[in-house]
C-alpha cells in the first residue's frame, strides 16, 4: 500500500485545512510587522522602478527639446554658443550634465566632445567622449576615432592608437572601417612601431582593396618598408 503523502493531507481534510490556515494566520501575527514590511519594500520598489522609468522618459523628451537647437549651432560652427549656449537654450555641456541619465543626455556628451575638440580643448573632448556610450554602427566607432584624434593632438601616439584599435575592431564594416585602420597606421608610425603600422596598412590592402584608403595604404607602406630598410 502505497503511503499517502501528509504534506498533501489539508486538500482532502478540512479540518487539515482549518489547521493550515490557523497557523498562517498565528504567523501572521506574531511576524505582522515583518511581513507588513517585506510586502511594503515590495511595492515601494514596483512603484519606485515604474516612478524612476517615466521620470528618465520625461527627461529625455526635454533633454532632446534642448540638445537639437545645440546641436544645429555645432554644425554651423558657432562653437561657443553650440557649447555653452545662447540665452535661450542651455547649451550641450549643459545638456550633457543635467540629464546624463537619457539617451538625449548621452548623445550631449558626443556632440560636446565633438565641440570641444574643434575648440583644441583636447582633455576635455576626451572626457566627454569616453563619457558616450552607444550601440550605433557609426557614433560609438566615431567616438573612439575622435578620442584618438584629441591624442594625436596631444602628441600621445600610444594611447591614439589604442583608441583607434577600438575604432577598427568596433562593428568592422568596409564604410568605416579602412579610414580608422588609416588613421591607426599612421598613429603606430608615430610611435615608432613600425611593425604594427606595416599590418594596419597591410590588413587595408587586403581586406578593403576597393576602399579609397587602399590607394593611401598601399603609398605609405612602400614609403614605410624603404625607411625601415635603410635604418
Amino acid at each position: 500500500m502505497s503511503k499517502k503523502n501528509s504534506g498533501l493531507d489539508f486538500l482532502e481534510d478540512p479540518d487539515a485545512l482549518e489547521g493550515r490556515l490557523e497557523d498562517v494566520g498565528d504567523f501572521f501575527q506574531q511576524n505582522r510587522n515583518i511581513v507588513l514590511g517585506v510586502i511594503g519594500g515590495i511595492v515601494l520598489l514596483v512603484v519606485g522602478y515604474f516612478g524612476y522609468r517615466y521620470y528618465v522618459s520625461s527627461q529625455d523628451e526635454t533633454a532632446q527639446v534642448e540638445l537639437f537647437p545645440s546641436v544645429y549651432q555645432l554644425e554651423a560652427d558657432s562653437l561657443k554658443k553650440a557649447l555653452n549656449g545662447d540665452g535661450r537654450t542651455p547649451g550641450l555641456l549643459a545638456v550633457a550634465d543635467n540629464y546624463g541619465a537619457t539617451k538625449g543626455g548621452n548623445l550631449a556628451e558626443f556632440y560636446a566632445g565633438v565641440g570641444l575638440l574643434k575648440q583644441g580643448k583636447y582633455d576635455e573632448a576626451i572626457d566627454h567622449l569616453k563619457s558616450f556610450s552607444s550601440s550605433d554602427l557609426l557614433v560609438q566607432g566615431r567616438a573612439y576615432a575622435l578620442i584618438g584624434d584629441a591624442y594625436v593632438e596631444k602628441k600621445s601616439y600610444d594611447e591614439a592608437a589604442d583608441y583607434y584599435q577600438k575604432a577598427v575592431d568596433y562593428k568592422p564594416n568596409k564604410f568605416f572601417t579602412p579610414g580608422y585602420l588609416l588613421k591607426l597606421a599612421v598613429a603606430r608610425e608615430q610611435a615608432k612601431q613600425n611593425d604594427k603600422a606595416l599590418e594596419a596598412y597591410t590588413t587595408i590592402i587586403d581586406k578593403y582593396p576597393q576602399s579609397a584608403e587602399a590607394v593611401s595604404a598601399k603609398k605609405y607602406k612602400s614609403v614605410l618598408e624603404a625607411t625601415v630598410g635603410e635604418s
